[in-house]
C-alpha cells in the first residue's frame, strides 16, 4: 500500500503539466493560473493543516516554538513563498505555454543534479564517483531532449520555452538551498501552507500591478482547481502516508515516476509525442536523478536534501531528534515540486512527530 500511494503522489504531480495545457486550451493565461492555484491550494492545505493540528494540538503546538514557528521562520517561510516558489513556478507554467509537457519535465528534472552542482560548489558536498556521473549523465540528457526538439532546441519544444524550463529549474535550485538555512524546523504542512500564501500574495501584488485576467470559463477553472487539489493536496498528502510506510529511500525512488508519469500522460491525453532521441535524453535525465539519490546502506550522509514547499531542500544529519521536524513539505506546484529528490533527502522525514503532519512527514513537493 505504501509503495502504490507514493506512486499516486508520484502521477499526481506528473499530471499537473498536462492539467495546465488543457487549461490554457480553454483560454487560461500562466498569470491567472499561478495565482488561483496558489491560492485555492493554499486555503485548503490551510484548512488541512487547522484540521490535523486541531487534532494532535499539545502544549508545544499551542507556542509553535517546538516546531520553529517562530516569528523569523514564519516571515522567512512568506519570504521563500512570494520570491523563490512564486518565481519558479511562473516560470515553469510560462514554459508550458511554450513548450511540450513532457519536454518541459524533463528539463525542470535536472534539478537534483543542479542542487548538488551547487552544494559541490558551496562546499556543502564532496565530490564523489556518483554525484560527478549524476552530473555528466544529467547534461548529456538535456542535451539530447534539446536536440530531438530540434536544432539547440529550436524545434518544437521552441527555445523560449526550453529556457525557461531550465530557469525554473535554476530558480527551484536557488530556492531548496536558500530554504535549508531559514526553515528547517517550520513543520511539514505548515512550511506548505506558508509558501503557498506567500506565492499568493505575490502574485496578487503583482496582478495588480501589471493586469492580469481572471476571467476563466468553468472547463478553465475545474482544470485549475485540478492542478490545486489534484496535483498538490493529494499529492502531498499521498506522499506523506506513502512515506511513512514504505521508508525515504524506496519513496524517494518511487518519486522518480513524475516525470515519466507526465510523459505518458502528456502523450494519451494531449498526443504529445517524443521523438526516440528524446526519450534516451529523459532516461539519462532520470539516471542522473537516481544517481544523486544514491546513497550505500549502512552509511548515514552528513548531509542530506529534503524537500519543501512543492519540493527539494538541502538538509543536515540524517540524525535528528526524535521531537524535533526538520522536513518541509514538497510542492512546485510544488514540485512535489517533488518530488524529486535525495534517496536520504526523506531520511529526517522519518524523524517527525505524528503531530506535526497528516499521516506521515514527508518532505514535499513537485514542480510549478
Amino acid at each position: 500500500m505504501g509503495n502504490l500511494l507514493v506512486l499516486l503522489s508520484a502521477v499526481c504531480f506528473g499530471a499537473m503539466a498536462v492539467f495546465a495545457k488543457l487549461a490554457y486550451a480553454e483560454g487560461v493565461t500562466a498569470d491567472a493560473l499561478v495565482l488561483v492555484r496558489f491560492w485555492l491550494a493554499a486555503v485548503l492545505l490551510a484548512a488541512l493543516t487547522w484540521v490535523w493540528g486541531g487534532r494532535r494540538r499539545g502544549p508545544s503546538q499551542a507556542t509553535g516554538r517546538r516546531h520553529g514557528l517562530t516569528r523569523r521562520t514564519v516571515a522567512a517561510a512568506l519570504g521563500l513563498g512570494a520570491l523563490g516558489y512564486a518565481t519558479q513556478a511562473t516560470l515553469y507554467f510560462s514554459a508550458l505555454e511554450r513548450a511540450g509537457a513532457g519536454v518541459v519535465a524533463l528539463v525542470f528534472y535536472t534539478y537534483p543534479a543542479l542542487v548538488v552542482l551547487a552544494a559541490l560548489a558551496l562546499g556543502r558536498e564532496r565530490p564523489t564517483p556518483a554525484r560527478v556521473a549524476a552530473l555528466v549523465v544529467a547534461t548529456a540528457g538535456t542535451v539530447l531532449v534539446l536536440l530531438g526538439s530540434g536544432p539547440l532546441g529550436l524545434g518544437g519544444a521552441g527555445l523560449a520555452g526550453v529556457a525557461l524550463a531550465l530557469g525554473a529549474a535554476v530558480t527551484y535550485t536557488g530556492y531548496i538551498l536558500v530554504a535549508d538555512a531559514t526553515v528547517r524546523e517550520v513543520p511539514p504542512l505548515g512550511l506548505a501552507t506558508l509558501v503557498m500564501v506567500g506565492a499568493a500574495v505575490a502574485l496578487s501584488v503583482r496582478g495588480l500591478l501589471v493586469g492580469v485576467d481572471l476571467t476563466l470559463s468553468p472547463a478553465g477553472l475545474a482544470w485549475v482547481a485540478c492542478i490545486a487539489v489534484v496535483s498538490t493536496v493529494v499529492a502531498v498528502t499521498a506522499f506523506f502516508a506513502g512515506l511513512q510506510r514504505t521508508g525515504p529511500g524506496t519513496a524517494s525512488i518511487l518519486s522518480t515516476a513524475e516525470p515519466v508519469a507526465t510523459v505518458v500522460l502528456a502523450a494519451a491525453v494531449l498526443g504529445e509525442l517524443l521523438a526516440p532521441v528524446e526519450l534516451a535524453g529523459g532516461l539519462l535525465v532520470l539516471a542522473s536523478a537516481l544517481l544523486v539519490q544514491w546513497r550505500r546502506r549502512g552509511t548515514a550522509p552528513e548531509r542530506h536534501l529534503r524537500k519543501v514547499g512543492p519540493r527539494t531542500v538541502w538538509g543536515r544529519s540524517a540524525r535528528v531528534p526524535d521531537d524535533t521536524c526538520v522536513d518541509p513539505c514538497h510542492a512546485d506546484g510544488g514540485k512535489r515540486p517533488w518530488t524529486s529528490s535525495d534517496s536520504s533527502s526523506q531520511a529526517s522525514s522519518s524523524a517527525c512527530s505524528a503531530s506535526s503532519s497528516p499521516p506521515a512527514t514527508r518532505t514535499t513537493s513537485r514542480s510549478g
